[in-house]
């Protein structure tokens, strides 16, 4: 992707200026070490100013100025955000949410992926654009639309989901099988009959809704992949991409992956958050997974946002900290939304690399370091891997079937558990893949499952035989509850999972309230939830709760290499869980003894130090090292000052 060097650029809208500004943004970017921008996100209006019309000169100029001043496009199919003349001309191209209300334009992804009409005008502009561009030697990487997320409940959508439900039921019968539909007098006698679970007077059928969101996920696929098709038809050899948004439920990121050149994805975290880092260091980790390799950070902000209710800016250096977090965590691409801040629109108040201060502002000063040290370690640093022990498990089919109404409790909510988890394994130092229940997990010495309510039977042989094979397990509440079609299994957990567990009988859930708390034995305290469970005789570790209800009951239980968590563990407690158990299946951290905020990552043969307090650190480094961001050598220890970083090589 990045041919020994570290991409760094972002999002470029040069169309929002004139022209004469273009030449003052190549002097600033040159200023900046800036090598790649993305052209052309938002640019339907601007290159189909009305239906068939085609405008590319102006963006001919822009290639070719990207060209003379050494930076690489990215350039973006525009279908993100349809001109507001086809929504005019076409009100079959708009989408409508689950009340029938129709999207308007004026806003952004207001299209319909089921719309024949649209497809056929995004395949158009695609066409032409890809034909044009083909050759120009400033194209790089082809970027398809932006940040896929659009739902549709309307006619053709509903045409469109009748005929996915088709090729994957066949039947009526098979259909109204899997949907449960004896349930409430549900039952289909005609394809006709069946439409998106829009408005329901009451709770809508789980079946329904889990389906529908499949169906969402591999429509907008559909849209990306004849995109995808278009420009690789014209340059084969050129990767293609399309920015993910960060742990976003709406596409199964583990199937998209799969149909990319290059993996992407946009990332804000919250810079008043204190775990800001961690879900940073999260999205990086599943990104990573997901590209199986180095991947790109497509956008993130240089200063504040727009869209938080307090839009802070980011300290002076936390910039460049997470900037660098990323790329210790796999990424070869540090970009941003956007180059230039806006004057008008939406946005104006998100920030740019170039802040409405300009090139004097604090902004662009750090967003010349981080290009400096960028361009610095890059041929050291760009293609090399991470290697991880710890493999946590997600799946966007679990995660749509637990996220619907009539549930246990309305508290539990699978991001947070699935944080929870990762935020235990970054805080003991362990930096872990995430990988799919399927996947193989032979090069894992432990896998964690935060929670996984939908297995398939698959699933449930691929932990199993990796349990048998000598792997160790560690598995959290209201996992292994459905199959694939959210029925429920016998006895409330599959019983091949209980049994690897050492679970006689799992009598009743538990839900706690929020705040409230469950005792254990050794100190440990439960939230959020907990189980009345009995264990059979063949468990080899019990921690049990301590009063309530289910005094003396298992809480967290151990049968060989499988460990069972009814609870979700106050975050010390569940991190020295983790810690203990990864200690005996062999996984530990880079070094010993590291400070609290200090985050420790290998990627090759380098080793990046990470400090994400604002109060100086001293670390201990065995052996002697150099420095890639100052040259110098450190032996035996080095000092990080405020959101310091160190890029050590041996």
């Amino acid at each position: 992707m990045t041919h020994g060097r570290i991409l760094f650029g972002g999002d470029y809208n040069p169309e929002q200026w004139p022209e004469e500004t273009w030449y003052d943004d190549v002097r600033l970017m040159k200023d900046a070490g800036v090598n790649s921008v993305t052209l052309g996100v938002f640019s339907w209006a601007k290159l189909e100013p009305h239906p068939g019309a085609r405008e590319f000169g102006w963006l001919d100029r822009l290639m070719d100025l990207m060209h003379t001043g050494g930076i690489g496009v990215v350039l973006a199919t525009p279908t993100a955000s349809p001109p507001p003349w086809m929504g005019r001309l076409h009100p079959d191209t708009l989408p409508r949410d689950e009340d029938g209300r129709t999207e308007w334009w004026g806003g952004r992804q207001h299209f319909s992926h089921s719309s024949a009409t649209y497809r056929r005008y995004a395949a158009a502009v695609t066409e032409d654009l890809a034909a044009r561009y083909a050759g120009h030697p400033a194209l790089t990487m082809w970027h398809i639309n932006n940040e896929y997320c659009t739902y549709d409940y309307g006619d053709e959508a509903a045409a469109a989901f009748r005929r996915w439900l088709r090729d994957r039921y066949g039947t009526l019968d098979a259909l109204n099988t899997a949907w449960g539909t004896a349930f409430w007098s549900q039952g289909y006698d005609s394809w006709d009959g069946i439409l998106p679970p829009r408005r329901a007077h009451y709770l809508k059928n789980p079946g329904q809704v889990l389906d529908f969101r499949r169906f969402t996920s591999d429509a907008l696929l559909e849209c990306c992949l004849a995109e995808r098709d278009i420009v690789r038809r014209h340059t084969p050899h050129t990767p293609v991409t399309t920015n993910f948004m960060p742990l976003w439920s709406g596409q199964d990121g583990w199937r998209w992956a799969e149909e990319e050149d290059v993996v992407s994805v946009d990332l804000y975290p919250d810079p008043r958050d204190p775990l800001g880092a961690q879900y940073g260091a999260l999205v990086q980790d599943l990104t990573r997974s997901q590209a199986r390799g180095p991947w790109m950070l497509m956008e993130q902000a240089a200063g504040p946002v727009n869209w938080r209710g307090v839009n802070r800016p980011k300290p002076r250096g936390l910039g460049r900290l997470w900037s660098l977090q990323a790329v210790a965590r796999g990424a070869d691409a540090v970009c941003y939304f956007q180059w230039r801040q806006s004057r008008q629109g939406a946005e104006k108040f998100h920030s740019g690399m170039v802040g409405h201060a300009g090139e004097r502002g604090r902004t662009f000063q750090e967003i010349k370091r981080i290009g400096a040290e960028l361009r610095e370690i890059g041929g050291e640093v760009a293609g090399t891997r991470l290697t991880a022990g710890v493999a946590v498990l997600h799946d966007w089919h679990s995660w749509w079937a637990t996220d619907q109404d009539g549930r246990p409790s309305t508290h539990v909510g699978y991001p947070d558990v699935l944080r929870a988890w990762h935020r235990a394994l970054w805080e003991a130092h362990l930096t872990a893949d995430f990988a799919h229940p399927e996947h193989d997990l032979t090069a894992y010495r432990l896998v964690v499952v935060p929670q996984l309510y939908l297995l398939t039977d698959a699933a449930i042989d691929n932990l199993l035989a990796y349990v048998s094979g000598g792997g160790t397990l560690v598995c959290g509440f209201l996992t292994g509850i459905a199959d694939e079609d959210d029925r429920v299994r016998p006895g409330g957990m599959d019983a091949r999972l209980r049994g690897l567990f050492g679970i006689r009988t799992l009598h009743e859930w538990w839900p706690l309230e929020p705040g409230e708390t469950v005792e254990c034995e050794g100190g440990l305290r439960g939230t959020l939830w907990s189980e009345e469970i009995e264990a059979a005789g063949t468990a080899d570790e019990t921690v049990p709760y301590r009063g309530g209800e289910l005094d003396g009951l298992p809480a967290v239980l151990r049968r060989g290499r499988a460990w069972y968590v009814s609870t979700l563990p106050e975050p010390e407690a569940l991190r020295a869980l983790l810690a203990r158990v990864a200690a005996g299946a062999g996984v530990h951290p880079p070094l010993d003894g590291l400070p609290a905020r200090v985050e420790a990552v290998r990627r090759g043969e380098l080793l990046f130090l990470l400090n994400h307090g604002r109060e100086p650190v001293t670390v201990d480094v065995p052996g002697t090292h150099r420095d890639l961001l100052t040259g110098a050598a450190v032996t035996g220890r080095t000092t990080l000052g405020r959101y310091g970083v160190a890029v050590l090589k041996p």
